[in-house]
Parts: C-alpha cells; structure tokens; sequence
C-alpha cells in the first residue's frame, strides 16, 4: 500500500497534474481521435462500395429489362433494330454474369430463357408478351434487392423449365397464326418463319450418289506393253524341181 499512497501524493502534486494536463490528456485525446476518425472512414468507404455496387447492378439490371422491352416488340421491329436489340441483350448477359453477387450465372440464364419467350410470343401483339414482360421486369428487380430470394426462384423455374413437357399449346399457336395474318394484311410483309416451315421437295437436298470407282485390273508387270509379232518359220516349202 505504500507504493499507492506514494502514487496518489504525486499524482495530485503540481508536477502529476502537470504530466497530466500536458501529456496524458493530450495522448488519449489523439488516440480517441484517431479510433473514430478510423470508424468514420470505414463506414464512409463501406457506403460508397456498397453504392457502387448497386449501381452496378442496377445498371445491368437495366439493361436486362431494356432488352426485354425490345423483345416483347420483336417481330414489329426492322431487321437492322432486330440485329442491334440482340447486341444489345447480349452484352447485357455479359455483363450480368461478371458482377460480383449471388446468383449472377441463374439471372443471365433465366432471362435469356424469358427473351426467347417474348421473341416468340411478340408475334401475337397481345396480352402473352405482355405478362412476360411484366414477370420479367418484376423478378429482375426483386433479384436486385434480394439477391439470396431472387436466386432461389431464378433456380426453381430453370429447374421446371429442364423437366417440363416442351409441348406447344394450341391457343398459343392460333394466336400467332390470326396475328400474322393480321401482320400480313396491314404491313404487306409476311412472318418470317423459315426455321419451322418444311422444305419443298425440289428444295430438298438430294442424296449424293455414291459412286463405285471402276475396278481395273493391275497390268502384269512383266508383259511387253506391245504385242510380240508372229516370227516367221524358218523350214521354206520345197520348190517343185
């Protein structure tokens, strides 16, 4: 106890309060200081990550529901918008399967599946393109908030997709068939269907012939390449005397 009480008359002696007031107080206010200037410049740098993150996401989400937008009109577009909306949606896939979250590859995915749904259904002009649409938007968005959600159900629906039966259904196709036709009559422009119309028969690739190569028969190496003429006989008649 000695060593205490001898501590506690220096400390309030003029030369403790002095170290105190000149050093003590001064090196605690620095490190104080220094801890929560430190906490501040984390949670400013976290903020700004985590702002940019999500502008980066939002921008590629942007694109992927841009490129939707273009799709659900498909077949009222010119060939040169076609061919421009479809650099367009796939640099959006790129850029979406290179961002840094949960479930980027399940989003590129799903939505390449949905925009080959809305270039198909877009023929029809009707209430089809525009729901997928509407659920493509919707699920994108979610996905942008909720990585962990939208991920699980991007997951579940490529999963029925893979299982499911690919069967087209008649209404479907009576729609696409009557809007056409309406397409057809009001443009002058038919539907371009190539891929799925069969090809008439002078169309047809032929068969290719199989040709059989005629067999020749090797020459005998050792005969003359001309034929050897008669020698004449050497016994002579006998003349008549």
């Amino acid at each position: 106890m000695q060593w205490w009480n001898a501590f506690v008359d220096w400390f309030y002696s003029e030369d403790g309060q002095r170290l105190l007031v000149t050093a003590v107080i001064p090196f605690v206010a620095i490190v104080v200081a220094g801890i929560v200037a430190a906490l501040i410049g984390r949670g400013a740098t976290k903020r700004l990550v985590a702002q940019r993150d999500h502008e980066t996401r939002a921008a590629a989400v942007s694109s992927l529901i841009s490129a939707g937008q273009n799709a659900a009109r498909w077949h009222s577009q010119t060939p040169a918008a076609r061919e421009h909306a479809e650099h367009l949606a796939n640099d959006a896939d790129v850029m979406v399967r290179l961002l840094p979250i949960s479930g980027a590859n399940y989003a590129a995915d799903w939505a390449s599946h949905q925009l080959a749904d809305m270039r198909t259904n877009s023929v029809s002009f009707s209430y089809q393109a525009d729901q997928t649409l509407a659920e493509y938007r919707e699920r994108l968005v979610t996905w942008l908030h909720k990585p962990g959600k939208g991920r699980k159900l991007f997951a579940a629906d490529l999963e029925r997709w893979r299982y499911e039966d690919q069967a087209t259904d008649p209404v479907i196709v009576e729609q696409q068939k009557w809007a056409e036709e309406q397409f057809t009559a009001a443009t002058d422009q038919p539907v371009a269907h190539a891929e799925q119309l069969p090809l008439p028969a002078e169309a047809e690739p032929a068969e290719a012939t199989a040709v059989q190569p005629a067999v020749v028969e090797p020459a005998d190496l050792y005969s003359s390449p001309v034929a050897t003429a008669e020698e004449p006989s050497l016994d002579t008649p006998a003349r008549g005397v």
